[in-house]
């Protein structure tokens, strides 16, 4: 196979890592510099309110405007305004200009583009991987597998710098990866049709927009595993948001040491679930996927919740870590092909913004959320809480019948992919 045909996907490929390393380097230096710059974790709770809900607006309109304006330009623009707002955030504070509102606001910025970047680069992998003679699974692997690498190491090097340098240097890193991010796109995916914008023969208004945007929900309600995914990887995405925003920085700060324990259970967390991404390409084809996907969720949800709460050590969850992320490595590649069996190409990108908005839909609450909690309740009985929520929503698959599909054909589509809209999530994986 010739380069030429491999280079679009190898300059996705390459620009998602980048890209993901860098929102490891955002996850770990935003929160750290909201602590530091407020003290308060209401205050960093509300910055990760403002940072996730316009990912979930854009999410919700932005399906359509992705094939009208085409999702290399839509990837390249995404990341251009993110490494901006990024940059404002430290050349701001340095000059001492930055009021908490313009945090606020400069987070908001960065969420509206980022969700409608990060659809559009997924949502090519299919076409992509066809015009590298790859198999979509392996595609949907790979993908996987080098986000979840990318992750560690932005995870490692986020800790290792803020002990160093700052928050600061790490918000200025983080911005040099979008702009990277976007300039591989622009070069990597030129000529691509499945990348261009697609014309319609029906004349662009109001009417027409609302009606694709329409089709979007309606093949997303049309399927109760599809829906069943969306409304659980809602619910643990907010539970995660709050970990993530405000529960592990604030123990790490009461308890750990400082970031660096951020930085080293993430990059556990991170390097072990690229363990599990590549265990899952090499065998996943001969375990059945509700199974591996319930126990995987099993393993990652709730237990890093628990040991934060009943010890003060970093070791002990560094080793929850180093499990669950064996775990949830499996759980993109595993939700990925499954969805992209049953989305059709006409349809992916309106389905990938419905079912984008909907996994993130919660996400806003869940850091706001802990940060109340924290504030008034403590940390540990916090912790307790959400942890006993997340085991009780990773039941989900064992206790409901429609998941059985995980494990059968997409209903009216072919073994190789979709081919015709049937209603039946979408090609952007929900995150756990």
């Amino acid at each position: 196979m010739s380069g030429r045909r491999r280079g679009p996907l190898t300059a996705v490929l390459a620009a998602n890592a980048i890209s993901t390393s860098g929102s490891s380097l955002t996850l770990i230096g935003v929160p750290w510099f909201a602590l530091q710059t407020t003290g308060s974790p209401g205050k960093a709770g509300l910055v990760a309110f403002c940072a996730t809900l316009p990912v979930v607006v854009s999410a919700i309109v932005g399906g359509p405007v992705i094939d009208r304006i085409g999702r290399r330009r839509v990837s390249v623009a995404s990341d251009l305004v993110c490494a901006l707002a990024m940059a404002a955030i430290p050349l701001l504070h340095h000059a001492g200009r930055l009021e908490f509102w313009g945090l606020c606001a400069l987070m908001g910025v960065a969420g509206l583009c980022h969700a409608p970047g990060q659809t559009a680069r997924h949502v090519l992998v299919p076409d992509l991987a066809e015009r590298a003679g790859t198999t979509l699974a392996r595609a949907a692997s790979l993908f996987d597998a080098v986000s979840r690498g990318a992750r560690m190491a932005g995870a490692a090097l986020a800790g290792v710098l803020i002990a160093l340098v700052g928050a600061e240097t790490v918000l200025l890193l983080d911005a040099a990866t979008f702009g990277l991010s976007a300039l591989l796109v622009l070069g990597g995916v030129r000529g691509v049709k499945a990348a261009e914008p697609q014309r319609s023969a029906v004349p662009v208004s109001p009417a027409r927009y609302r009606a694709e945007l329409r089709e979007g929900y309606a093949f997303v309600l049309g399927s109760r595993l599809l829906l069943g995914i969306t409304l659980m990887v809602m619910v643990t995405n907010g539970l995660s948001q709050g970990w993530s925003a405000v529960l592990l920085p604030v123990h790490a700060q009461r308890n750990l040491g400082g970031a660096a324990a951020i930085g080293l259970v993430s990059a556990v967390w991170g390097g072990c679930a690229l363990l599990g991404a590549l265990l899952y390409a090499a065998l996943g084809d001969r375990c059945r996927r509700r199974t591996v996907f319930t126990v995987a969720f099993l393993l990652s949800g709730a237990p890093p919740f628990l040991t934060a709460a009943t010890t003060e050590s970093v070791w002990p969850l560094v080793v929850t870590a180093a499990v669950g992320g064996l775990g949830s490595g499996t759980l993109n590649p595993i939700l990925t092909t499954v969805l992209y069996e049953r989305i059709p190409d006409a349809l992916r990108s309106r389905v990938a913004g419905v079912t984008t908005a909907g996994a993130l839909l919660a996400m806003p609450l869940g850091g706001v959320g802990a940060g109340f909690l924290v504030e008034r309740a403590g940390l540990v009985p916090t912790l307790l809480a959400v942890g006993g929520l997340y085991f009780l929503t990773t039941l989900t698959p064992a206790l409901f019948p429609s998941w059985r599909e995980m494990d059968g054909p997409a209903p009216g589509l072919s073994s190789s992919g979709p081919s015709s809209p049937v209603p039946e999530r979408a090609a952007t994986t929900p995150r756990p």
